[in-house]
C-alpha cells in the first residue's frame, strides 16, 4: 500500500536542460554543451561535499547550499568551455535556473493525486529558497504537501540522512513511500533506503548496472497513476 508519493525536483519535476535555450542565446553554438556540463558538475560537487565528511552527525562541514554549488558549477563549465561568463550573464542564467520549465504532465498528475487524496511531497538537493521559487513559478504550490530540502541535514542525496528526512516528517513505514525520480542514481539510492521507487526514464536509457533495479519504471510521470 502506498500512502505517500515523494518526488525528486530537478530533472523529475523541473527540466534542468531547459536552461540550454538561454545558454544558447548567450553563447551561440554552446548552449547544449554548457547545460550538460553545468548539470554534471553541479551533481559532482554535491557528491564531493557529502563523501568528504559522511559521518558527521551535524552534516558535512564542507557543505554549501545547492544554489551555491549550482553557481560554482556554472563557473567551472564556462571556464572549461572557454566562455566568458560576465556577472550579467551569470545573473541571467542563475535567475532562469530558479524558474526552470516544468515537464508538461506535472500539473495533471499532481492534480489527479490530490483528487484521490494521495499526499505528495518533494525531497530535493535544492535549497529551500530555490525550491520555493521553482514550485511557485510552475503553479504547483497548492498541489504539494511538503517541500523537503537536504539543507536540513547538510547531506546531499544519495546519503541515507537525506532520504531519512521523509520518514522524519512522515512517520510511516518506508515501504509505504513511492519515491519518484528521473535520475537513475537517485532511484537507486531510494531503493537502497527501502522506499518503493519509480524511475521516470524519459530518455530511454539503460538503468545502472549497479543493482537493484527500481521497483517500477515508466516514460513519464503519468505512468505512476495506474499504481495508485
Amino acid at each position: 500500500m502506498i500512502r505517500l508519493v515523494v518526488f525528486d525536483a530537478y530533472g523529475t519535476l523541473f527540466d534542468v536542460y531547459s536552461i540550454s535555450a538561454m545558454a544558447e542565446t548567450l553563447f551561440p553554438g554552446q548552449g547544449n554543451a554548457l547545460s550538460v556540463l553545468w548539470r554534471d558538475k553541479q551533481i559532482e560537487y554535491s557528491r564531493l561535499v557529502s563523501l568528504s565528511d559522511p559521518l558527521n552527525p551535524l552534516g558535512s562541514r564542507h557543505y554549501q547550499s545547492f544554489w551555491d554549488l549550482t553557481r560554482l558549477g556554472l563557473q567551472y563549465a564556462c571556464q572549461k568551455l572557454s566562455l566568458e561568463l560576465t556577472p550579467a550573464k551569470q545573473k541571467q542564467l542563475m535567475d532562469q535556473y530558479a524558474q526552470l520549465s516544468p515537464f508538461e504532465e506535472n500539473w495533471d498528475v499532481l492534480q489527479h493525486l490530490k483528487a484521490i487524496g494521495m499526499r505528495c511531497a518533494i525531497l530535493s538537493n535544492g535549497s529551500p529558497d530555490m525550491l520555493a521559487k521553482a514550485v511557485s513559478s510552475a503553479g504547483m504550490t497548492g498541489l504539494i504537501d511538503k517541500v523537503l530540502s537536504v539543507d536540513e541535514v547538510r547531506q546531499f542525496k544519495t546519503s541515507p540522512q537525506s532520504y531519512g528526512l521523509v520518514t522524519h516528517h512522515y512517520p510511516i513505514d518506508v515501504r509505504e513511500v513511492l519515491f519518484v525520480s528521473s535520475n537513475s542514481w537517485d532511484a537507486l539510492g531510494a531503493t537502497w533506503f527501502g522506499f518503493k521507487s519509480f524511475w521516470v526514464n524519459r530518455q530511454g536509457l539503460p538503468f545502472e548496472t549497479l543493482g537493484p533495479r527500481p521497483t517500477y519504471s515508466g516514460n513519464t510521470l503519468k505512468d505512476i497513476l495506474p499504481l495508485l
